[in-house]
């Protein structure tokens, strides 16, 4: 069985409890068993509450984020190490395993041309600190490859897994997104493929970031492709329905990707797990 898993988007622009916990009875009807916590701003999460809130009701709970657009891993790391520190805690405090998403980079951020040696090999080290660092705390670090009009760095499966190999540290994982998926791999079973020997945690997302089945996503080749490499960790909903100012310029989201908000939980979550389970996976 894979944690099924939702991000806070699809309800709120931030980590807000006082609309989240209104649906919960809800999200666990619905199988969820893992709630992503956008870490834009550490600061602002109230980690003994949201522990608490994970207790209560049985989920495990994932923290995410990219970097601000002012950091630069390849010439001043040291302002980039010292971000994650807060996030870190976090995660630490709330009682997850791991942080994933754009932890080598900026949402948005690109030079317009390939990356350089030097782009590669700085993003490198800066990795490998950020996972020794994460390491002392007994947490994994997670690399979310993004579309090339998001990022320049790392932008497939392969891409990412090769970034694991140089580094060596048994605490990265890759985390794959199909969204991102549907722009730059040649397939999803290529995809899932190349990055399996490290993934680590999956978003599920629409083509066009909305309600899943409405949008051209092939979902039956890309549960199959989860499937067929025998995949065992969370599966996680991410729909922009709620989208911070601070990520949104660099996600190019300006426009509701949903006609009724309500149906990227209501319809979405059922049209995931029963593709799922075509597939041979149970989500819950």
């Amino acid at each position: 069985m894979n944690v099924f898993g939702l991000h806070t988007f699809a309800i709120a622009p931030v980590w807000d409890l006082a609309r989240i916990e209104p649906q919960m009875d809800r999200l666990k009807e619905l199988g969820i068993g893992l709630m992503e916590i956008p870490l834009l701003r550490p600061e602002e999460i109230d980690t003994k509450r949201t522990r608490g809130f994970a207790n209560h009701y049985g989920v495990q709970l994932i923290p995410s984020l990219g970097l601000p657009r002012s950091l630069d891993v390849v010439e001043r790391p040291e302002e980039a190490l010292d971000f994650l520190q807060p996030a870190f805690k976090v995660c630490n405090e709330v009682g997850a395993e791991a942080l994933g998403g754009v932890t080598y980079g900026t949402i948005g951020k690109t030079t317009g041309r390939a990356p350089t040696q030097r782009e590669i090999d700085g993003m490198c080290r800066f990795l490998d600190r950020a996972a020794k660092s994460a390491k002392s705390r007994s947490l994994k670090l997670g690399i979310e490859p993004c579309n090339r009009y998001e990022t320049h760095l790392i932008n497939r499966g392969i891409d990412a897994a090769r970034i694991i190999e140089r580094i060596g540290a048994d605490n990265i994982f890759i985390h794959l997104d199909t969204y991102h998926m549907h722009i730059e791999e040649e397939s999803f079973a290529s995809g899932f493929e190349a990055a399996a020997p490290f993934l680590g945690y999956v978003h599920v997302s629409e083509a066009n970031r909305g309600v899943p089945g409405r949008g051209m996503l092939n979902w039956a080749a890309c549960m199959k492709a989860i499937a067929d490499i025998g995949y065992e960790g969370a599966i996680t909903l991410e729909s922009m329905n709620h989208v911070d100012v601070d990520i949104a310029g660099g996600l190019a989201v300006w426009r509701p990707v949903a006609e009724d908000p309500r149906d990227v939980i209501e319809v979405g979550l059922p049209f995931l797990r029963e593709e799922a389970k075509k597939a041979g996976l149970t989500l819950g």
